[in-house]
This record gives structure tokens, sequence and C-alpha cells, in this order.
């Protein structure tokens, strides 16, 4: 399942993704992922921010491969899934690079393929390409979702856009606020 949630500035959809990813504890009620009660932040919930989020000092093949070093994966397996995944987004010939020489859309590519390749049950992402132009956008939308088809991993996508949002979602939902409440859901 595929969720976007939409909405203006100051609706809440940032925050209700850092509650979901145990990063922000609710105000009222309970947020639960597969029965279970969210209480911190886990290795279930893969986060994406709208900032960049990759590690400057280790090379872009570094940070794609540190949720499997994390998990323990033999050195062997981690360089084959890294580099099928950074084909996929183009970024082969930038492996060997550090975050400081890549572009933006660069950036958020390996934000993604580190998310992914951690192995949530579930991926959140914030926004993730609001900082980065029209073409680029447009590239990353398509190579996102056949990633998320092939992985087939639950997302909750929060964006600003709403042709994005019926892109890429199986569902829409669209939040007003303040205070932030959800006031329609469209299924795509």
């Amino acid at each position: 399942q595929r969720v976007a949630v939409v909405g203006h500035t100051g609706a809440g959809k940032s925050t209700i993704l850092k509650a979901v990813a145990g990063l922000l504890a609710p105000t009222k009620g309970e947020i639960l992922v597969d029965g279970k009660p969210v209480t911190d932040a886990g290795r279930d919930r893969g986060m994406v921010f709208q900032a960049y989020t990759s590690f400057g000092w280790m090379t872009v093949r570094d940070n794609v491969e540190y949720g499997l070093r994390l998990r323990g994966v033999p050195t062997a397996e981690r360089r084959v899934l890294s580099d099928k995944y950074l084909a996929s987004v183009g970024l082969t010939e930038f492996a060997n690079r550090y975050p400081k020489d890549l572009s933006g859309g660069m950036k958020q590519r390996v934000a993604v393929i580190r998310a992914f390749l951690s192995n949530p049950a579930m991926l959140l992402m914030d926004e993730p390409f609001g900082a980065v132009d029209a073409q680029t956008r447009a590239a990353m939308q398509q190579e996102l979702l056949e990633l998320w088809v092939s992985a087939r991993v639950p997302v909750i996508f929060v964006t600003h856009d709403v042709e994005e949002a019926i892109l890429l979602a199986q569902r829409v939902v669209v939040m007003e606020g303040p205070p932030g409440r959800i006031c329609s859901e469209y299924v795509i």
C-alpha cells in the first residue's frame, strides 16, 4: 500500500509522519504499526527526510550500504545490492564519490536507496523531492515508483504536490489544520 498525505503548510503532515516514525509522541491516542504501539524509532520504519541526510564522511556506496552493514550483511552481498540499486537510479559512476560532490537530486537518491536497503517493514518519506528541479523530480518519481513496486514495501509519502500524490500513491489522505486533521481520503 502506498499512501500519500497532502495538505497545506502547517496542516500536520510531517508531524504525523514523525509520530509514525517514533520520533514524536502523539498528544492523543496511539499509533499502531502491524498492531503494535509505536513508542520510539525502530529499524522496522525507514525514514527519508526533506533535507539531505547522507553522511558526509562516507562515500556514496558506504552511505547506501550503511543499513546493510548495521544488519550484519556480508561485504560481498552488500556490494551486489548496492551495485544493483545504484545502477537503478543512475549513480553507478558516483559510487566512490562523497555527498559534497553530488547534486541535490543525487543526494536524495542516495537517501532513498539507503532507506530501501535497510529493509524496513514500512518506508516513510517527508517531501523527499521538495528541493529538486522539475526534470529531476519527474525522473525520481518514476525511479521511486519502480522501487516501490519491486520491493512491495508499504509507504507513507508526504507531499504538497497533488499530481505527485496521484501519480505515486494508491490512496491519498488530505489534511487541513491547524490543528491537523484528516478531512478527506481518496482511493486512486
